[in-house]
């Protein structure tokens, strides 16, 4: 699935009609999980019952387009086999008990309700709420599709304005030339990524970097009186600072990404449980700054799209093991330098960059196929070291249109 997202000009009264429409997926989808908290053993199909008598019930729910009330109750009951998947699965920490939204962004609609433009430049939504017909701005060709392979259509709500999205069933790979080379990646703080022979990528941190503006618009929110136009005013630009921040971490990891992957044949990197280092307070705005699991995300989907391979390596012990002699060298953070008896001085990411790719090479089933035909498993996602590759699937992403 490929997902092109356009920006979405229309009139005022246009965006108002799409909030209501919000407004009442998202009533749609709390009443599914009301209904679900309250009878044990509700299905699927039981909150598709539920959301008609609905329908039946509420005119402004009537007014909706009914594929996309039955996507709101696809939405809530996926929160609920999740939480249900995790309770099996014994996850450790929360189990992700489905509650209740209060500010949703967006609407889905499936393959009715909805209708391009012969020149594919302007969308129609055709339901009750008055949406009709809005602009599409963008680089993305939908003449390029046919309509049978857009298989939904979301309208989404951000902090600069209301963005159309339309989710394509299509075979997004491509093939490149095998490369012969094969890379370890070990993240950090300080340093972005350092690679298995010895490069380094710049940390931009750009949440750090924005903060000093983030501050300024926090205080003039906090200086307004409670349900004022002006304190609407000054949370719409403070949301705005944080999407841009958020967007320049969204495209560095995609380029960072993309540039790995077409340089290699096999990449290997850490898996990190991201959401258990942020507990430490010292350290969880550099760590969430740093987007490391936006980067991983990119690798993978990239390593599926470009045939190649992408392998996640247990971290434990890459950072104190010798790369050389393989002796356990215990070092604290604040260790930058990897030194041994054996005479290896190393920076402390590039040793573990080293140990990364050697046991990414040493799993059984990567190695001969890495060497023998470099595109085997690339239509494959990363995987744990001794897990298997033939049960990875592929990736639902979007792509920025300036990569």
């Amino acid at each position: 699935m490929l997902v092109l997202e356009f920006k979405a000009k229309g009139k005022i009264s246009q965006y108002a009609a799409i909030d209501e429409a919000i407004k009442t997926t998202q009533f749609v989808r709390n009443k599914c999980i009301r209904h679900w908290m309250d009878n044990q053993g509700v299905a699927q199909k039981d909150l598709y019952r539920l959301s008609t008598a609905l329908r039946a019930e509420f005119s402004f729910v009537k007014a909706l387009n009914s594929s996309a009330c039955q996507a709101s109750v696809e939405r809530a009951y996926s929160s609920i086999a999740r939480f249900y998947d995790n309770c099996k699965k014994a996850v450790p920490g929360k189990k992700g008990y489905p509650r209740f939204k209060k500010n949703c962004r967006s609407v889905e609609y499936k393959t009715s309700g909805w209708k391009l433009s012969q020149t594919r430049k302007q969308v129609t939504f055709k339901d009750n709420k008055g949406i009709g017909k809005l602009k599409l701005k963008g680089t993305w060709d939908l003449n390029y599709y046919q309509l049978e392979q857009i298989k939904r259509v979301r309208i989404v709500r951000r902090a600069d304005g209301y963005y159309v999205q339309f989710l394509i069933k299509t075979d997004k790979t491509e093939i490149l030339e095998p490369t012969g080379n094969a890379v370890g990646l070990d993240v950090g703080l300080k340093e972005f990524y350092t690679d298995s022979n010895g490069e380094t990528q710049v940390n931009p941190r750009f949440y750090r970097v924005g903060e000093k503006r983030m501050k300024f618009h926090q205080r003039r929110v906090s200086r307004k009186k409670k349900g004022s136009t002006n304190r609407k005013k000054a949370i719409k630009k403070l949301s705005r600072t944080h999407l841009k921040i958020s967007r320049q971490r969204q495209e560095h990891a995609k380029r960072m990404a993309r540039c790995v992957i077409q340089s290699n044949d096999l990449v290997a990197y850490e898996d990190l449980r991201v959401k258990n280092l942020v507990k430490n307070h010292c350290l969880a705005k550099s760590i969430n700054d740093a987007g490391w699991y936006q980067f991983r995300r990119w690798l993978e989907y990239f390593g599926v799209k470009f045939s190649r391979i992408t392998v996640a390596v247990d971290p434990r012990f890459t950072s104190q093991k010798c790369s050389s002699c393989g002796t356990m060298v215990k070092k604290s953070l604040s260790t930058r330098t990897h030194i041994c008896k054996c005479g290896t001085v190393l920076d402390r990411d590039h040793n573990a960059a080293i140990n990364i790719l050697k046991e990414a090479l040493s799993t059984t089933g990567h190695v001969g196929t890495w060497v023998l035909n470099p595109n085997a498993s690339g239509n494959l996602a990363s995987t744990v070291l001794g897990e298997n590759l033939s049960q990875q699937a592929g990736l639902v992403n979007e792509e920025s249109h300036l990569l």
